[in-house]
């Protein structure tokens, strides 16, 4: 099962650069999008052909909007993370595909489909960030630790806004105090992954849920999946990686190949992020 995460910044913008292309070339079956900022009425004709579209185009007119896109009927679809606060946004969508048996949670997967804010270096807006991210970790726990202990599988894909350590953006240096890199950030992406009990965790024991793309590409810098479109940062590969996958770890441990799917050249960019694709050896009913 390829699995892919994609960020358009916009999809009728999207569209106009070559989705459409990138998709029938990855043709996964499973696709999280982000920023899709449009009306479900608005999404271009064609653009979700052969797929059931679950979509939480959220309050937040033009900014955010997150879908899951599936070959296979999704068995049930939620919207948000159970925030009073954050889930009229259009930032978290996810659906359970059946397993062998309808109904039967052994064999179901739950993906989610994530666009965590940006976040500011300081002030409220910052704060509320991780107002965010607190929540969202309570219920990305929750939902791994379900699939765990019921034979199923959970995975949330998308953009995480955050850098998870040095080797994950080119220029870490010289943004130790910038948003998405903030040392709070990076505290709570590893304890989001560290075993339940924290640090005096038994080592044997699974994380809560594990860093698919940093499991397959260990020990080297990317890959990245953001780049500004101003300057020549591109063409120089001086990008972030913050588009991921997050998996429960019997879902992780399937993990065969991944990777970015980078464009060739700035002027063939779809978005100024590019797709995030694993192939699970997992299968859906």
């Amino acid at each position: 099962m390829t699995i892919a995460t994609a960020n358009v910044n916009g999809i009728r913008a999207a569209v106009r650069r070559g989705f459409a292309g990138w998709l029938a070339a990855r043709n996964p079956d499973v696709l999280c999008l982000q920023e899709v900022r449009a009306g479900e009425s608005d999404i271009p004709a064609g653009t979700c052909d052969g797929y059931h579209l679950a979509y939480h185009e959220g309050s937040q007119k033009g900014r955010a909007g997150v879908a899951v896109l599936t070959r296979t009927a999704p068995e049930a679809v939620r919207v948000g993370f159970g925030s009073a606060e954050f889930d009229t946004q259009g930032r978290y969508i996810e659906v359970d595909l059946p397993g062998p048996t309808p109904g039967d949670p052994a064999g179901r997967l739950t993906v989610a489909s994530l666009y965590l804010p940006k976040g500011a270096a300081s002030g409220e807006i910052l704060d509320s960030k991780l107002r965010f991210c607190k929540q969202l970790a309570e219920h990305v726990r929750s939902r791994s630790a379900e699939a765990e202990a019921t034979g199923g599988a959970y995975l949330v894909a998308g953009d995480f806004n955050i850098a998870p350590t040095q080797d994950d953006l080119k220029a870490w240096k010289t943004n130790l105090r910038s948003p998405g890199f903030l040392p709070v950030e990076r505290e709570w992406f590893a304890d989001l992954l560290a075993p339940p009990g924290g640090e005096g965790a038994d080592s044997g024991t699974a994380p809560a849920v594990v860093d698919v793309l940093r499991r397959l590409h260990p020990d080297r810098p990317g890959p990245y999946t953001w780049w500004s479109w101003r300057g020549r940062q591109f063409d120089n590969d001086a990008g972030w990686r913050i588009d991921l996958h997050l998996a429960s770890p019997s879902l992780a441990a399937t993990a065969m190949v991944g990777g970015v799917d980078r464009e060739a050249s700035y002027e063939a960019r779809v978005s100024d992020h590019s797709p995030v694709w694993v192939d699970y050896g997992w299968a859906s009913s």
